[in-house]
């Protein structure tokens, strides 16, 4: 079984590994319930979805009926003003057939201009803010991507009080003076104020070298069991941080199982060996898709 940890402040203890659902984005109901019986069985409790994941939403609603207790839900609006927000919230409430989420995130929040729509006077938060009054929200988070995440997710932490922070932590990135720096910070303020600090692209390789690839996630995932394990084991052998499977139903196993079987961190040497091995590189020094 995967290890388990209080999920900040919340209150709920999730599994350390958490079911990214843009992985259903495209998927048949039938390839999603395969995936909800293998999340069942590696114990998993918490799934991480948005609005903007295809048909994830649609797919994950029939699984609430039976499941809504077993998983902590989380989703994400990217909408930035006050209305758009409000009914996206409603509409995710729908497709997943229940009357709460326990976490609703403010997606991809990174852009100065947009960050300041959202948490200005007739924004995105108080949208949020409005849901959790209403009892449809439990706690409110914010997510991004890219090298300004981790700085702006600190701004973020002090413009309001953020119950989780999502943003990118791999071999790679945290090879970029900057952002590991930036990280540093961000991680000593979720620590001090009882923030959960979730991460993505933990098996990222590179970006795509080509247009002609698999559909799936927008960046080259490392495939072999092997190589897998040693990216998981490095991210979860970080104390207190979460790590969300990445966007392709092909790899959920194999991430889960180097979950549940992850021991020591591998050391810099190690690293090394992987990214001479499998081509690493940090995807964010270029254009970052939402």
């Amino acid at each position: 079984m995967i290890e388990q940890l209080p999920f900040g402040a919340t209150g709920h203890v999730s599994t350390r590994t958490l079911f990214g659902a843009a992985a259903l984005g495209d998927a048949t109901q039938k390839e999603a319930d395969r995936a909800l019986e293998l999340l069942l069985s590696h114990g998993v409790n918490h799934i991480d979805t948005a609005a903007s994941y295809g048909d994830s939403e649609l797919r994950i609603g029939p699984w609430m009926r039976e499941h809504r207790s077993d998983f902590f839900l989380a989703t994400k609006t990217g909408e930035r003003e006050y209305g758009p927000a409000r009914e996206q919230i409603r509409r995710s409430l729908e497709l997943l057939r229940t009357d709460h989420v326990d976490l609703l995130q403010l997606h991809n929040l990174v852009d100065k201009g947009e960050w300041e729509t959202a948490l200005g006077p007739g924004g995105a938060l108080e949208a949020a803010v409005e849901a959790r009054d209403e009892g449809l929200v439990r706690f409110i988070g914010v997510t991004g991507h890219g090298l300004d995440v981790a700085q702006r997710h600190s701004e973020s932490l002090e413009r309001f009080p953020f119950d989780s922070v999502l943003l990118p932590y791999n071999w790679t990135i945290m090879r970029d003076d900057r952002y590991a720096a930036d990280f540093g910070t961000l991680l000593a303020l979720c620590e001090a104020r009882g923030v959960a600090v979730q991460t993505i692209k933990s098996s990222a390789r590179r970006l795509w070298k080509t247009e002609d690839h698999p559909p799936g996630p927008w960046y080259e995932p490392l495939t072999e069991q092997d190589a897998i394990d040693v990216a998981v084991a490095w991210v979860l052998g970080r104390p207190g941080v979460f790590l969300n499977t990445p966007a392709d139903l092909t790899l959920l196993p194999k991430v889960l199982d180097a979950a549940a079987r992850a021991g020591e961190r591998p050391n810099d040497a190690e690293m090394a060996t992987l990214e001479e091995r499998e081509g690493l590189e940090n995807m964010f020094a270029g254009a970052i898709p939402i």
